[in-house]
């Protein structure tokens, strides 16, 4: 049983047959929102951070939202296999009371970030090499200032029948956010390539507390990020809600740089743009006018057969919460478990970038 599927786009598959894998040539990580499904994705990460790439020394573009963007600031520790661990241990180790309300949830959140970066806002922020971009949401329209619960349920209820129409339309109601690392070009980004307006603005230690948290606020469930220093004024929400599995132009890579793979460590085996087209499997990355922005792209992600080994045969995921109530020992347990079983994912890529076999390469 092979626990890790590797999937890749023509012009990483070209280079791969040509030329093997060397962490050199890697110039981008992205990260998918998906909460505890991130969870599945430590050892790999830890492996990855605290190993193959810094044996490789380079700039490279780490772009995340939500659970994502904080594996992404945990990449950006000094020790970023010890700071994978302490974000695993701060996540399983979250408690609510049967029917939490958005307050609850928000302290809760505020409190696992503080201990997860608190005192390492310098090294992420100025990380030497890395540059960390955070992905976010702004409400526009109704979601500007919904001023109550009411008003916020309405916006995202006029946010969800636009999107069933088309993304494009998405786009009149929520504005794209990313709060980075300014000494990144991010050429390949900043270049219009859909219809929701981006805006960047300056990632800093005195901000990246508020940055991820707006990067994972789940709407009605938490209270919206209102202020970010150095970034616009606004109601702030998920980065998953535009940008759930990341599904960005990054075949543009290509025509400026050597080197200019992406590699994807991923939780599932497809790609969808943002949290509104789930339920859509006619929207997925790589299908399309924007079929190839993946050509230069490397996934990662666990088979059917290793989803199947771990606890009630599924990835952590956010329904657990539901499911084990306040069994919260229970639920950390096997979340552990799962995490536990990540070593198999890392052991497979490690073997394999070792000596890429392209035969195991299925394409998106």
């Amino acid at each position: 049983m092979k626990a890790l599927e590797i999937r890749a786009g023509k012009t990483a598959l070209a280079h791969i047959r040509a030329h093997g894998l060397q962490a050199q040539d890697i110039a981008v990580l992205p990260a998918a929102a998906g909460g505890p499904k991130g969870l599945i994705l430590q050892a790999l990460d830890q492996w990855l951070f605290g190993e193959w790439l810094p044996a490789a020394p380079r700039v490279r573009t780490l772009i995340g939202a939500s659970i994502g963007a904080w594996r992404m600031a945990a990449a950006s520790h000094a020790d970023p296999a010890a700071a994978f661990r302490r974000l695993g241990d701060l996540y399983c180790a979250q408690t609510y009371t049967a029917r939490p309300g958005p307050q609850e949830v928000t302290s809760i959140i505020k409190q696992l970030l503080q201990e997860f970066i608190g005192g390492h806002e310098q090294e992420i922020a100025h990380q030497p090499l890395h540059r960390l971009q955070v992905l976010a949401m702004r409400g526009r329209g109704w979601l500007a200032a919904p001023g109550s619960r009411l008003g916020t349920r309405a916006g995202f209820a006029a946010a969800g029948l636009a999107n069933l129409a088309s993304r494009a339309r998405l786009a009149r109601h929520m504005d794209r956010m990313v709060i980075g690392d300014l000494r990144d070009p991010l050429y390949w980004l900043k270049a219009k390539f859909d219809n929701f307006d981006t805006h960047f603005s300056s990632l800093t230690p005195d901000n990246l507390a508020s940055a991820l948290l707006a990067s994972g606020t789940l709407p009605l469930i938490m209270q919206p990020v209102t202020r970010i220093a150095h970034a616009p004024n606004g109601q702030y929400w998920d980065g998953g809600m535009i940008d759930y599995h990341l599904a960005l132009p990054y075949s543009r890579l290509t025509a400026g740089e050597e080197g200019a793979l992406v590699l994807y460590p991923h939780f599932t085996d497809h790609i969808v743009p943002g949290w509104l087209d789930k339920p859509l499997p006619w929207r997925r990355a790589g299908r399309g006018e924007n079929r190839d922005w993946l050509d230069n792209v490397i996934m990662l992600s666990p088979s059917a057969d290793f989803v199947r080994s771990l606890p009630r045969s599924k990835l952590p995921d956010r329904k657990d919460f539901s499911h084990y109530g306040l069994q919260h020992d229970l639920r950390a347990r096997n979340w552990k478990i799962a995490i536990a079983e990540s070593e198999r994912l890392r052991d497979e890529f490690a073997a394999f970038a070792d000596n890429p076999d392209p035969a195991r390469i299925l394409p998106f």
